[in-house]
């Protein structure tokens, strides 16, 4: 028994700072998920409106402007912000896409092993109203 005396308190000062790590990890990983529910989410604002735009022109700058709305109440900055939308199929029951890249900074998380900055994307389709008129 005299032996194993202050083992404790050795086995604690090593193991708290891998429990800490552990920790930080776990809140990365929610960071990240969270994120990439925002970037959805917001993909699927910027596809919406876009699909009730009148022309194409008009669908880009709407879902560049839906998808940076959203992103700002929703506390999430993306440098650079990366909002791509395609409208081949601009017309009445055709389809306008979405796909957002967002480049969210993890600098306080570097020691955990996350890097600096992680790429997140989202990608969302809406139908344009059949009975909506458009104009090219």
């Amino acid at each position: 028994m005299r032996g194993e005396r202050g083992s404790a308190a050795l086995e604690i000062t090593l193991i708290t700072p891998l429990l800490v790590l552990l920790l930080l990890f776990v809140v990365g990983l929610g960071r990240i998920a969270a994120a990439r529910g925002e970037v959805d989410g917001a993909a699927e604002d910027a596809a919406r409106a876009a699909s009730i735009a009148r022309s194409p022109v008009a669908a880009q700058a709407d879902a560049q402007s839906a998808a940076s709305q959203t992103l700002a109440g929703r506390s999430l900055t993306c440098q650079p912000l990366d909002v791509a939308v395609d409208t081949a199929e601009f017309r009445p029951g055709g389809t306008v896409a979405v796909t957002l890249t967002c480049t969210v900074q993890l600098s306080d998380l570097g020691p955990v092993g996350f890097g600096a900055t992680k790429q997140l994307h989202g990608h969302a389709v809406a139908v344009i109203d059949v009975f909506r008129g458009v104009s090219q």
